[in-house]
């Protein structure tokens, strides 16, 4: 394991390293809160007499040592009113030959990673539901550890949860239902503190294949399975390009509309949102990025949270392989001409005036984590990648990318470690292609370099002479759109030229916008009705912000009411009822712009 700085973490692994954690902890559901123990195998690597650990807002109890006959002294740290975020150190005294810290602890109800759902927040509104989110620093409020993605562990667990619910972790995983609501589980590959997870709930199993199946409630898991029956042909798609799937089992389990990303890539459990579900699997890119993150992400992380393209760039880049080895290359480029407008878009909007966020190496320093977790490093670094793909071509970019997860395999790597594997690994001194790439004009400069590739997409052209046909006088009941797909309608939304509420209300009427159950293309529309002041929708965008918590969805739309005196005061009257069921990610994000 490498050594880091880690800005967003209190912890100093380079002295006193976690390597196992096992937890036997109690779910309750009426005090929202999960209490029990925290076992922590440590290595002192220098003789250190502390181990400091990241906490946030836990209640600890008690602190004993090895073979735990006495309680330890401990001492949690000022937590600074300038980076809540940070939440407190945990400093527990240790010997030069202690080798184990048990702590007792209970999580606050008030814990950012877990969401406590009423019953009428699920699909089945019979049962509650809890569910986690610990990326990027959110470990920390509900387990004690080492909170920084430098730092690898091995993990086991012991749950009790209600009887009438079943408890999943990113780790190995129960099929069936235990009546005493007890459940143990093992996580042998070491990962870092964002990837804890746990969910518990009504919940089934269907098994997909093989190796992968998924969880959902029992209403709607007929439908996720039938959504995600790909799921078998994109493990060998990417185990084809870059080598072994090495987590044994790649299951996914679908939560409540509330949680706030499209997925987390959670080893084993791969986090989803029920917005995936559209019923004619349009949606399933997002399977393929979060099975890439076992590669890039889960097998080689980032060290800190500046280097977080690595994860996600190389995810997105890979994610784009996979579709195009299941669903062809036309199909891929698609996504891929989609993915450069709207980042071209972002740079445009988001970024304006604001060109240091730009760079593929950020500097959060100082600012919570999470605002790293933008278009910037997914989209752009996927073209940084696509880029060097095209430079040195597919065969030989494959053989050093296949080099580079063996390698780095169950490690954490930060941005100049990269640069240095590449230019030893691909580059071999040949001055002619670092300048060709431009490197530093990627990763230590703002916006897109001007070498960055352009995707072509023949069946988004045809989606061009479709709106060059609507401006010229055709009628939208009369546009040639039988056979579009998610994508050629995200097109279409995207590039219409600014539209008048006569056309606003004939586009509507010929394709049922505003009705739509396809999350994505609802998503794009309600911008457009809010540009356009189109008051029919009005509706569908209040009940699109209350009944789903995707961020990805909720911050361009609020983002964009709150650009009027009007939108704002619809914005706030709106976010007043949706906020009780946003997950505290969806929540911080928001409060801050419509404060």
């Amino acid at each position: 394991m490498a050594s880091h700085a880690d800005a967003h973490s209190h912890a100093r692994p380079d002295q006193v390293v976690v390597r196992h954690l096992d937890l036997d902890i109690q779910v309750d559901f009426e005090g929202k809160a999960i209490s029990g123990r925290a076992s922590l195998q440590i290595e002192n690597r220098t003789g250190a007499d502390q181990l400091i650990l990241d906490s946030k807002d836990l209640a600890i109890r008690a602190v004993r040592l090895d073979d735990g006959s006495e309680e330890s002294a401990f001492e949690l740290g000022p937590e600074d009113p300038s980076q809540p975020w940070m939440g407190q150190s945990l400093t527990i005294p240790v010997q030069a030959d202690t080798r184990q810290v048990h702590i007792e602890y209970s999580s606050d109800p008030k814990a950012e990673a877990l969401q406590w759902l009423e019953p009428e927040q699920t699909a089945g509104k019979k049962h509650p539901f809890l569910l986690s989110q610990s990326q990027a620093i959110l470990a920390r409020s509900w387990i004690p550890c080492q909170d920084t993605p430098s730092v690898r562990m091995t993990y086991s667990a012991k749950v009790q949860v209600p009887p009438q619910l079943m408890a999943v972790m990113s780790a190995s995983n129960p099929t069936q239902l235990d009546p005493q609501g007890i459940y143990s589980f093992d996580m042998p590959q070491p990962i870092p503190s964002y990837l804890l997870a746990i969910a518990v709930g009504d919940l089934e199993f269907r098994s997909l294949g093989p190796r992968s199946g998924v969880y959902a409630e029992p209403s709607t898991v007929d439908a996720a399975a039938w959504e995600l029956a790909d799921t078998e042909k994109m493990i060998s798609a990417a185990e084809k390009l870059y080598g072994p799937y090495l987590w044994d089992r790649y299951d996914m389990i679908v939560l409540p509309p509330s949680f706030p990303f499209g997925g987390m890539e959670n080893p084993r459990l791969t986090f989803l949102t029920p917005t995936l579900i559209a019923g004619d699997r349009s949606l399933v890119s997002v399977i393929a990025h979060e099975l890439a993150h076992s590669w890039s992400g889960n097998l080689v992380t980032d060290a800190t949270w500046n280097d977080f393209w690595l994860n996600e760039g190389f995810t997105t880049y890979f994610e784009h392989r996979i579709m195009e080895e299941v669903y062809g290359d036309a199909y891929q480029e698609m996504l891929a001409v989609l993915d450069l407008q709207g980042l071209r878009e972002s740079l445009r909007s988001e970024f304006a005036g604001n060109e240091r966020d730009t760079w593929l190496f950020l500097d959060l320093a100082g600012r919570n984590p999470d605002e790293g977790m933008n278009p910037i490093a997914y989209d752009k670094g996927h073209f940084f990648l696509r880029l060097i793909e095209e430079t040195v071509g597919r065969e030989r970019w494959d053989q050093y990318l296949r080099g580079y997860f063996e390698r780095f395999a169950f490690r954490s790597i930060d941005t100049p470690q990269f640069l240095a594997d590449l230019r030893e690994n691909l580059i071999q001194g040949d001055s002619a292609l670092e300048e060709e790439l431009q490197l530093d004009a990627w990763i230590y400069g703002p916006g897109l370099p001007d070498n960055c590739p352009a995707p072509v997409s023949a069946a988004l052209v045809q989606v061009m002479s479709q709106i060059d046909a609507l401006a010229a006088g055709t009628s939208a009941k009369q546009l040639q759109t039988s056979d579009w797909s998610t994508h050629h309608w995200l097109y279409f939304l995207r590039s219409l030229p600014s539209t008048s509420l006569n056309r606003m209300a004939e586009l509507d009427e010929a394709f049922g916008f505003t009705s739509s159950r396809n999350s994505e293309i609802l998503h794009d529309w309600l911008l457009l009705s809010i540009e356009n002041g189109y008051e029919a929708a009005d509706d569908s965008l209040e009940g699109f912000l209350i009944r789903q918590g995707r961020r990805k969805f909720l911050l361009p739309l609020y983002r964009a009411l709150a650009a009027s005196d009007d939108g704002m005061a619809k914005a706030r009257r709106i976010y007043e009822k949706a906020r009780p069921g946003y997950h505290p990610v969806s929540r911080s994000s928001i409060d801050a712009l419509l404060q």
